[in-house]
């Protein structure tokens, strides 16, 4: 993953936690004195160390943390990094969703190196569309999760969000509902 990411759950740790805490997640990580650079890639195991040391450090489980972070990026990161894209994508929650797809084939002009997921996106009613999220890395549903509601709080819109078909019981995806009134 890009250094963006983490520097985007260091932003959030420090927020609510302070910078003595980020310290101690970057020990107990074993990466000491870390500084991420935005653009530059790291492994993905950096960052599953990092989430995982937050974990342990703050004591709150990992699908709340992500669920928190996932929010965090689209509300934060999102705004700051990607403004003119996020607005680019729609002018409702809606048309952002139908329009999700086609997202990371802009980002890839900034990131050449980007591994991005894959979420093909449904309408089901006027009310409600069915997200698939495709990825090569395992766990992250609750951070997708965050990245719903963070979208909903993002155009003014109250949702709910279900994971309809977690990966494990599906073939090669997670699937979530996402509704709206």
């Amino acid at each position: 993953m890009y250094g963006i990411v983490n520097k985007a759950l260091q932003e959030m740790v420090c927020e609510h936690y302070g910078d003595q805490v980020w310290q101690q997640i970057l020990h107990e990580a074993q990466l000491p004195d870390t500084l991420f650079i935005s653009s530059d890639p790291y492994p993905d195991t950096t960052t599953y160390a990092l989430v995982g040391a937050a974990v342990t450090i703050t004591g709150i489980a990992a699908e709340q943390l992500l669920e928190r972070f996932g929010r965090y990026w689209v509300l934060e990161t999102g705004r700051r990094s990607y403004g003119h894209l996020l607005t680019a994508g729609g002018d409702n929650l809606h048309d952002f969703l139908i329009n999700l797809p086609n997202f990371h084939a802009r980002i890839f002009l900034i990131y050449p190196h980007l591994q991005p997921p894959e979420f093909v996106c449904e309408a089901k009613q006027a009310n409600s569309i069915c997200v698939q999220y495709f990825s090569h890395r395992p766990g992250l549903a609750p951070f997708v999760t965050g990245l719903l509601f963070g979208l909903g709080e993002l155009f003014h819109t109250k949702v709910t969000v279900t994971l309809t078909k977690p990966r494990e019981q599906s073939t090669d995806c997670d699937e979530f509902l996402v509704e709206w009134h």
